[in-house]
């Protein structure tokens, strides 16, 4: 993949993001990276639209698998960080680091998947893209959020633009991968389907995006939800479908948990 040069982002969070990837990939340690600047890394074209449209970073967010767990904790402390350890005793798919230079900056590791609103599950996953997780699973991280902002839907508006849809994972929106995950799920399926409308209006609305930009988004939203609902439902779908939201088909999740 072709990276995106520093364009909108902080010079110093891209810098920290390469220096840190550098690292794990000289120490053969897997992490991906998740979260804004995944986004802005793999979208080289469209990562103004960031700065653009008022998007900042506040962290740097990675995924692995909970076997990685030591040699991650090792690596981050080679690199200045130190790792709070009440977090994982909270969260224990989950490890925080702090770096000791005074920036307060911090990253966060996900182990084995989100567990956000809805899970968003690694396993096979993480080998398929690199620094970053698969564009499915950067559209699915936005997707499953059940309270979408502004911010989530400008990364979601530059992932569409940037990318094209199809039944692959190279340098494409693996459409055929998330058809498969929402056809098991209702509650995910909901949530998903719902969200892409929402990003579709937000993207109608905002100004400072050109009508080439929205037209392409549209028509990128209506494949992806085309192909997903042509998917064949299981039956616990089905099943699941008729109560609908009469029950509650999301966890709720603190503001403060995501980025």
């Amino acid at each position: 993949m072709v990276l995106a040069k520093y364009g909108s982002a902080c010079p110093d969070f891209l810098d920290e993001v390469h220096r840190i990837t550098n690292a794990a990939k000289t120490e053969g340690v897997l992490l991906r990276l998740l979260g804004a600047l995944a986004f802005h890394i793999h979208c080289p074209k469209f990562s103004y639209m960031q700065g653009m449209l008022g998007r900042t970073f506040t962290d740097i967010d990675f995924a692995s698998y909970r076997q990685e767990s030591s040699r991650i904790t090792n690596l981050f402390s080679e690199l200045g960080y130190q790792h709070d350890a009440r977090v994982r005793a909270l969260f224990g798919s989950r490890l925080v680091f702090y770096e000791t230079s005074g920036t307060n900056r911090h990253c966060d590791v996900f182990l084995d998947k989100l567990e956000f609103c809805h899970d968003v599950d690694f396993e096979g996953r993480l080998e398929v893209d690199d620094p970053t997780v698969p564009l499915a699973e950067l559209l699915l991280e936005k997707m499953q959020i059940v309270k979408l902002n502004q911010k989530d839907a400008i990364d979601t508006i530059m992932l569409l633009r940037e990318h094209q849809i199809g039944g692959s994972d190279d340098d494409t929106i693996n459409v055929v991968h998330l058809a498969r995950l929402t056809a098991r799920d209702w509650g995910l399926w909901r949530t998903f389907t719902h969200n892409l409308e929402n990003v579709g209006k937000i993207a109608q609305n905002l100004e400072k995006l050109s009508e080439k930009d929205k037209k392409d988004v549209n028509s990128k939203i209506t494949a992806l939800r085309s192909r997903i609902d042509s998917e064949p439902k299981t039956r616990g779908w089905k099943i699941r479908s008729q109560i609908g939201e009469r029950k509650k088909w999301y966890r709720d999740v603190d503001e403060l948990l995501r980025e």
